[in-house]
């Protein structure tokens, strides 16, 4: 079913769509460049990129109604140290009214660059801030932390014999992290007793997909929680590698708040052999789609989408393509409505923003922004359906896969060969 060929054209279009992605970068004029090179200070300089970047680059000529002139006036001559530039440059961006369009500190910026490369140096451990002490919510399996015993519940007391209580969570995470094949060593309090555990650090690989088997009905559940990592689609070819003797697909988009566009449209492709998948509508109105190429991966079994208003961005781009080609239906609650693309900059002194380049349609050209996606079956999930452990989303998910292998199976009977021919 899947060959090496097949991955390389698959990676062939998600370079594709990378160079589409770039069609839209725009860079400072001369005289944004003039501002930068006469800034006084390295705190000025990143103000002065943030503030051509945005300019020059993002999606709403009009940038909100507003003179963008004004806040490089404003600012610039007031800005003094590197938190004067980040307090700047938020505000700046906040004018804007837009969520998407956001600046990140070198932190902020490190740790999205750690989900997009699916890969951090640690452990293996899900921390959680609660009631002020720093508790292990989650032991990765087969990572370090699993083979030292760490347990899900452990309070964090000392990392290299320094007291972390009050510590912010991104402290104590960069105290755990280091490069691999060092040492970290923690204190433990676990119940009563008080541990000490000296664990190597290694890289951890985060996951995105997840699959199992509905055993009773032979149907396949993959699970994406995010279409931001870059192992994405190799993660979905292996579940699919595992799971390709069911009958069905249920594909689980619930709290996927998306990621890479380039992602949705490789798994679209996996489906669909030609047709736009999606189309990208730039600041001047211009618009690209993006199209399937044609290949020898393609699913055909089956499939349904789960989806609810935690499904955004790239899971709407995905799903509304699949919707809109009559690939899969949709089961749950409405879509969240993102309807905007974002490229990653990187900035001076390790920040980065993200930027709103372009809108984008569905390939039957619906504008979804701040409306989202109706499932074709809308099925509640209720919070008395979680604390009874019910899901009548994945249940009417079941119901329509053996639908759709009953009727498949109906319409080969009457179609084979071995049907006795009518006549009038």
């Amino acid at each position: 079913m899947f060959n090496n060929k097949k991955i390389y054209l698959l990676s062939g279009l998600m370079i594709f769509v990378f160079m589409i992605c770039l069609a839209f970068v725009f860079r400072a004029n001369i005289e944004d460049a003039y501002y930068i090179h006469m800034a006084k200070n390295d705190g000025q300089k990143l103000f002065l990129r943030a503030w051509a970047l945005t300019k020059e680059e993002y999606y709403d000529k009009t940038l909100n109604h507003q003179e963008w002139s004004y806040w490089r006036k404003r600012y610039v001559p007031n800005i003094k140290t590197m938190d004067d530039s980040y307090i700047a440059i938020d505000s700046m961006l906040e004018s804007l009214d837009d969520p998407y369009t956001r600046f990140m500190n070198p932190y902020d910026f490190e740790d999205q660059n750690i989900n997009i490369d699916a890969k951090v140096y640690g452990i293996g451990i899900n921390i959680s801030d609660i009631g002020g002490r720093t508790v292990i919510v989650n032991v990765i399996e087969d990572t370090p932390a699993s083979k030292a015993k760490l347990e899900k519940g452990d309070i964090i007391l000392k990392i290299n014999d320094k007291d972390v209580k009050g510590f912010k969570l991104r402290d104590v995470a960069q105290l755990v992290r280091g490069p691999v094949g060092t040492k970290v060593k923690l204190e433990l309090q676990r119940d009563e007793e008080k541990l000490t555990k000296t664990i190597v650090r290694n890289e951890i690989k985060i996951k995105t997909v997840s699959h199992d088997i509905i055993e009773k009905e032979n149907i396949a559940h993959i699970t994406i929680t995010s279409f931001l990592s870059e192992e994405l689609p190799e993660e979905f070819i292996q579940a699919l590698y595992a799971t390709e003797d069911t009958k069905g697909l249920i594909l689980d988009l619930r709290g996927n708040t998306g990621g890479l566009l380039p992602n949705a449209v490789v798994l679209a492709n996996m489906f669909l052999d030609n047709g736009t998948i999606v189309s990208i509508v730039d600041r001047n109105g211009k618009k690209n789609d993006i199209k399937a190429v044609e290949n020898n991966f393609y699913i055909s079994k089956p499939t349904v989408i789960l989806i609810n208003e935690g499904s955004a961005s790239a899971s709407e781009i995905f799903s509304g393509a699949m919707k809109d080609y009559h690939k899969a239906e949709l089961i749950g609650e409405k879509t969240f409505g993102k309807g905007l693309v974002q490229k990653v900059e990187k900035l001076p002194y390790k920040a980065g923003m993200n930027i709103t380049i372009a809108k984008y349609l569905t390939p039957s050209g619906a504008d979804i922004n701040k409306i989202g996606i109706t499932p074709d079956f809308e099925v509640e999930y209720t919070k008395e359906d979680y604390i009874k452990n019910r899901d009548p989303q994945l249940d009417k998910a079941i119901a329509v896969i053996n639908n759709k292998v009953r009727l498949a199976t109906i319409y080969k009977k009457m179609f084979s060969e071995d049907m006795e021919p009518i006549h009038p």
